[in-house]
């Protein structure tokens, strides 16, 4: 589907019933979702105090969707909440209050505009990440947000009865904040800053911290062959993830074999499913190479085609990539130049068997670094759905992927980030009134 351009005409503004007394708010992180939070807060009247611990705001942002930035996508409600599994349903209240629309007015106000590709996933014009992180750092800071740089933060400090926050206590010194949002993100890719400090910081406040891990990230294989298709990409095709023969998933669409195993979109969802019982179960992938033709439809194509001379190898081009060729020929056990008009009964459910189970063992997932969303975080059953506020400390939000919701590749990530951190520096900007 060619792109094409997104328009929204509603709410090009957003209004915030300003606060009495401006409250201190400090915001633990400066990517999508903290800078959002920043700037909202700033934006409703709060004194906002950003605390980033690397050289550059939004770095996991600026990288995102290739350097692209997937913001969001086109979907229905109720499909976002399924795309987020389980936890989804936590998002309904954020969703209620900042969702695409909201999202897509908000960056055509700070000069972003948008465009929506196939499977409606929603980039800028300009496919470049940083239009979206640069305009959000901008808007922060042209509302009177501080943003420091190189700046890594310890702790939250409390009340004497331990029941609020007080302040933020950094390498340098103890900051006073009335509220503090914990947007520090997760675990992926902790080059760009996400460490996990702020499953650290909340569990030292008493928050329960559900197993961080890696989730959308590429699957390792046991199978030689699959590191010599190293490169293939397969269009079109359908995927299944088995423990021991249970249906887990299935996803249709594009995967590719690299040096180590798989990997591609439909590959990266299903590892959702993997990631908390890989090394515990048998993991196989059962790949459907022609999901268009039931197993039926096969065999009376090749009923009618295999009737000449040609050899068995030469006739797979009609079938099969190139370069899967001389794998499948090793895996269904027939010789390379027998005519096709000798391939026998048995012969010919042995290919069809494989053209839709093409069987790969799943030995482990990537590493976290190389994961696109962490799964597990901050307990949902622990923050109040409506204001992001935890129901442990008064004072104390938590935005983005440092809360446990992750979803499938799409833009869903990115928008529940948004959403959560819009809704935090609201909350937050209000919390000491």
């Amino acid at each position: 589907m060619s792109a094409r351009r997104l328009d929204h005409a509603s709410r090009t503004h957003f209004l915030c019933d300003t606060v009495d007394k401006p409250c201190r708010v400090v915001v633990i992180g400066a990517g999508a979702s903290g800078l959002i939070a920043a700037a909202r807060a700033a934006e409703c009247g709060a004194k906002v105090l950003v605390l980033e611990r690397g050289n550059r705001t939004a770095r996991k942002l600026r990288i995102a969707g290739k350097g692209r930035a997937n913001i969001t996508n086109t979907a229905p409600l109720h499909e976002f909440i399924k795309a987020f599994g389980e936890n989804g349903k936590f998002l309904y209240g954020v969703f209620s209050r900042f969702f695409i629309n909201d999202l897509i007015a908000l960056f055509e106000r700070l000069g972003v505009r948008t465009k929506v590709e196939r499977g409606g996933r929603v980039f800028p014009e300009s496919d470049d990440a940083d239009d979206i992180a640069n305009a959000l750092e901008r808007w922060a800071r042209e509302l009177g947000a501080e943003i420091r740089l190189k700046t890594r933060v310890k702790g939250v400090e409390l009340s004497e009865d331990n029941t609020r926050v007080v302040g933020v206590k950094t390498h340098k010194e103890i900051l006073p904040a009335d509220a503090v949002i914990i947007a520090a993100g997760g675990i992926t890719y902790p080059k760009t800053g996400s460490t996990g400090d702020g499953y650290r910081i909340a569990a030292e406040l008493g928050h329960r911290i559900i197993k961080p891990r890696p989730a959308l990230t590429a699957m390792t294989a046991a199978e030689d062959w699959v590191t010599r298709l190293q490169g293939l990409g397969l269009k079109n095709v359908e995927a299944k993830l088995l423990s021991d023969q249970k249906l887990l998933g299935k996803e249709f669409g594009e995967m590719l074999f690299t040096h180590f195993g798989v990997s591609g979109p439909i590959i990266l969802t299903l590892s959702r499913r993997a990631a908390d019982i890989v090394g515990q179960t048998k993991l196989e992938l059962s790949v459907d190479l022609k999901p268009a033709l039931s197993p039926e439809k096969l065999k009376e194509r090749f009923i009618r085609d295999f009737t000449g001379t040609k050899s068995f190898k030469n006739y797979l081009p009609e079938l099969l990539p190139r370069k899967l060729i001389p794998v499948f020929i090793e895996l269904v056990g027939i010789p390379s130049n027998l005519p096709i008009n000798r391939i026998t009964a048995a012969q010919r459910r042995t290919i069809i068997s494989t053209l839709k189970d093409l069987r790969i063992t799943i030995t482990g997932l990537r590493p976290a670094d190389e994961a696109i969303v962490t799964a597990g975080g901050v307990c949902i059953r622990e923050i109040n759905p409506k204001t992001m506020e935890s129901k442990l400390i008064k004072g104390l939000y938590f935005s983005g992927e440092v809360i446990d919701i992750d979803a499938i590749t799409g833009g869903y990530n990115l928008q529940a980030a948004f959403s959560t951190g819009w809704i935090a520096g609201e909350s937050a900007a209000d919390a000491d009134n």
